[in-house]
C-alpha cells in the first residue's frame, strides 16, 4: 500500500517534526509513506477576501499538480467532511486494499482551507472534528490515525 500525504506548508517546530517522524517510522513496516509539501501562499495581515481566494487557488493548483497521474483514492481533510471513528477508518483502508486501490492520497490544506477544485477532485472528504486545528498538528493526527488503522487491520494491539 502507498499512503501519500500532500500538505500545504511545512512542519516548522521541532516537536511537530519529531512527532511526524516517529509516526512515519511506525507506518513504514505496513505501507510506503510519501509526504509532499506544497508552499503556503504568502498573505499580508488584513488581506482582502479576493487576495485570500487567490492564495487558496494558488495552493489548490499546486496540490492538483501533485495529484496528476494519481489513480488511487484522494481524501481531502475538511471540517465539513464525513466523520469516521478509528475502526471505520481502518475498515475503509482495508476496503481500498481489497479493491486493489492501495494508493491513497490524503490532502491537508493550509490556514485558508482547500480550494473548491481540490475538494471536487477528492473521492472522500474526511473530518476529524468540526473544530479547527493548525495544519501542522493535523498532519501528526492524520499520521497517528493511519498508524492506528494499520494496527487495527492486522488485529495487532494498540492502546485505546
Amino acid at each position: 500500500m502507498i499512503i501519500r500525504i500532500i500538505a500545504v506548508g511545512r512542519l516548522r517546530e521541532r516537536y511537530w517534526q519529531e512527532a511526524a517522524a516517529d509516526y512515519a517510522r511506525r507506518i513504514r513496516p505496513y505501507a510506503r509513506l510519501e509526504i509532499e509539501e506544497v508552499a503556503e501562499a504568502r498573505l499580508k495581515d488584513g488581506a482582502s477576501a479576493a487576495e485570500e481566494k487567490k492564495a487558496m487557488q494558488e495552493e489548490g493548483r499546486a496540490i492538483l499538480e501533485r495529484l496528476k497521474g494519481h489513480e488511487g483514492a484522494v481524501v481531502a481533510l475538511d471540517r465539513q467532511g464525513r466523520s469516521l471513528d478509528s475502526l471505520q477508518m481502518a475498515a475503509w483502508l482495508e476496503e481500498m486494499i481489497l479493491e486493489g486501490r492501495g494508493d491513497v492520497a490524503y490532502v491537508i490544506g493550509g490556514s485558508l482551507g482547500l480550494a473548491p477544485e481540490v475538494l471536487q477532485r477528492a473521492e472522500c472528504r474526511l473530518s476529524f472534528s468540526r473544530m479547527t486545528f493548525p495544519h501542522q498538528m493535523m498532519r501528526v493526527i492524520l499520521l497517528e490515525q493511519i498508524y492506528r488503522g494499520m494496527r487495527i487491520m492486522r488485529k495487532e494491539p494498540y492502546h485505546k
